[in-house]
């Protein structure tokens, strides 16, 4: 009884869930791309000021370490860039369907 019960309430919760309106996932995607894209400008600006150590650097290992960390959070800016669109995307389409 108690495991119908369980699986009773498991498929309603699951019913609701994808009942969800369209503008409410657009709303949840576009905050997902504002977070997205924040999280991409700060990884660019870190990158940035990576680069800005490589080229005043004291040493060439200390330049080779900073334009490696410039590397690195450049690919960090360009993959939250690429989520940020792809939440904007998903955002537009489920603002579409209302």
């Amino acid at each position: 009884m108690r495991f119908a019960t369980l699986a009773a309430v498991a498929a309603v919760t699951f019913a609701l869930a994808g009942c969800q309106k369209p503008a409410e996932k657009a709303a949840e995607e576009s905050t997902k791309a504002n977070a997205e894209s924040a999280a991409s400008t700060t990884a660019a600006s870190e990158a940035s000021k990576d680069a800005s150590a490589a080229a005043t650097a004291p040493s060439p290992e200390a330049a080779k370490a900073d334009a490696n960390a410039a590397a690195d959070a450049a690919k960090q800016s360009a993959a939250h860039a690429d989520k940020a669109a792809d939440a904007t995307d998903a955002a537009a389409k489920d603002s579409a369907k209302k």
